[in-house]
């Protein structure tokens, strides 16, 4: 005899749901509201229905010239750090050690630049990038290289781009030796007595067996790099003049500066969208290709 259906366990989880009601969707619903009103203080709201979003999506606005400036800005500084910290943690994951007590050691030197507060991060970046007592500015200087991310653009994404991943390189890692961990010894011997080479094997098993750590990886730093906000707000302020003016950036300079709520939340919820429908193209087309091989084998079988 079957078994009745209980589902009384999601009375388990009705505490943490209605959290996140509170928590997000409410704040969400008052973004949306403001999207479509304009205000002029003394919290006197007035309807301007889609007005924003007309004057936000089209470029030649004083608002549209701002949104894709910033969003173009934000797509380079996303597609730098994908390429160069996906690689970089793949590396890293493929020198780790695998056994003995050094591996405790590596785990916690690389999860160290992941407990300090983005905040934190950027402070300690400005000051290190100091032409005038900061380690790096200095030496740089006193080499012969004129570096000053003040006022100069290229010094100013170098040094947010090689903060960035100093920061960040270690959460793929991590992610990656999760992924190499998983991966039975029978793999690594077969291989052995097939006299597979170095790079076969890493074509052939490791990548192969790091394709959901990596989706993962590659979720998240895209999410978070494409949001990135704190960092090169405290490093650059945005500077100089706007080249590391960032969407994030922008919504905080019309919210806050010029006291625009209705741009300012229609810039955020655009802002969002755009970030969730790249995700999904990232999802849809990683766990795609990684399917493939299967319907191919399906196919050739059948």
């Amino acid at each position: 005899m079957d078994k009745p259906f209980d589902n009384r366990a999601w009375l388990l989880v009705l505490p943490a749901f209605l959290i996140v009601v509170f928590t997000a969707v409410i704040p969400l619903m008052t973004v949306v509201n403001y999207s479509v009103q304009d205000t002029f203080g003394n919290n006197q709201f007035f309807w301007n229905g889609v007005g924003w979003y007309k004057e936000l999506l089209d470029p030649g606005s004083e608002l549209g010239g701002r949104f894709y400036a910033s969003l173009g800005r934000n797509f380079i500084f996303s597609a730098i750090i994908l390429a160069l910290e996906i690689p970089l943690g793949i590396v890293v994951a493929l020198s780790m050690p695998r056994e003995g007590w050094t591996v405790a050691a590596t785990l916690v030197i690389l999860a160290l630049p992941l407990l300090i507060p983005w905040n934190v991060v950027g402070t300690i970046w400005q000051i290190f990038g100091r032409s005038d007592i900061g380690l790096l500015g200095a030496a740089l200087n006193a080499i012969g290289i004129n570096y000053n991310y003040v006022s100069n653009p290229f010094d100013a994404w170098a040094t947010i781009i090689v903060m960035d991943v100093w920061h960040w390189t270690s959460l793929v890692a991590l992610l990656c030796y999760a992924g190499l961990k998983s991966i039975p010894d029978a793999y690594y011997q077969a291989a052995r007595i097939d006299g597979a080479s170095r790079w076969a094997v890493f074509r052939a098993i490791q990548l192969p067996k790091m394709s959901r750590v990596l989706l993962i990886a590659v979720l998240l730093r895209f999410m978070d790099s494409f949001m990135i906000y704190t960092e090169p707000f405290v490093v650059t302020g945005g500077g100089p003049g706007n080249s590391t003016t960032f969407v994030s950036i922008e919504v905080v300079k019309i919210a806050l500066g010029q006291f625009d709520l209705g741009k300012a939340a229609a810039l955020s919820l655009v802002y969002n969208l755009i970030v969730l429908i790249v995700c999904w193209v990232f999802y849809t087309v990683m766990t795609g290709q990684r399917a493939e091989p299967g319907h191919r084998a399906e196919g050739g079988a059948a």
